[in-house]
């Protein structure tokens, strides 16, 4: 079971009382008319969850700090053991996407949830990102997405619930396009002998080594080589 505190003391960085056009910076985070501030810890892993949400439903919530502390240290042990140990969820009624990370922090849309009640693994993609890490010139933001979105893919833990699933290749898409397209792709060329692919891929990524060269490099073709057989042949492999 989960230990739940709630926070007496805020680090400094989250007392910061500004309004929404103030803020320009993303560590930014204004307390003011918070519904709950939460600690959870379990395990070397803490999460600070913060809803200023007037009407979060209680079991989302709870599915999705569960579904943080299932996929959360899965995701460090195989990609990034480094990564930070301490997260904050932060349920904006300001934020406008569907949910976005950087710095330890993740921006969740409250109006996606009570929409998509089921679209917990919004979790897993977006924690991925912080154990990424990647610098501002790592490399392809196409790469960012699709490795994000293929582990959404093979680490998540509710996606059929969520209607969600990778997209049926079209002749109109590319490797470039990001997120399910290009996971699916990179699923599909692990699949195709290369095992363990995408952990390389996101290890150079992190190191700022990647260059186009990767490809060839590791599998013996070049990415546009690797899209021509994946298009000519794009069924996935059991």
């Amino acid at each position: 079971m989960l230990k739940r505190l709630l926070l007496i003391a805020l680090p400094l960085t989250l007392c910061t009382a500004l309004s929404s056009k103030a803020q320009k910076n993303w560590n930014d985070i204004d307390l003011t008319n918070a519904t709950s501030v939460d600690t959870i810890k379990e395990g070397k892993y803490s999460l600070i969850f913060i809803d200023k949400s007037p009407d979060l439903n209680p079991e989302v919530k709870s599915r999705l700090i569960t579904t943080f502390f299932t996929v959360y240290p899965k995701e460090a042990k195989k990609y990034n053991k480094k990564t930070t140990r301490k997260v904050i969820f932060f349920f904006d009624p300001e934020y406008d996407g569907v949910a976005a990370a950087g710095g330890g922090i993740i921006r969740f849309n409250p109006e996606w949830f009570r929409k998509n009640p089921n679209d917990i693994d919004v979790v897993t993609h977006e924690v991925m990102h912080l154990v990424q890490s990647y610098p501002g010139d790592a490399g392809p933001g196409w790469i960012t997405e699709g490795i994000a979105d293929y582990v959404r893919f093979t680490m998540g833990v509710s996606n059929a619930a969520a209607n969600w699933k990778l997209p049926e290749y079209t002749s109109k898409q590319s490797y470039t396009d990001a997120y399910r397209v290009t996971a699916r792709f990179f699923y599909w060329v692990e699949k195709k002998g290369n095992k363990g692919l995408v952990k390389k891929l996101d290890d150079v990524m992190r190191k700022g080594t990647y260059t186009n060269g990767f490809w060839l490099k590791e599998t013996g073709k070049t990415i546009d080589e690797l899209w021509k057989d994946y298009s000519e042949s794009p069924a996935l492999p059991k």
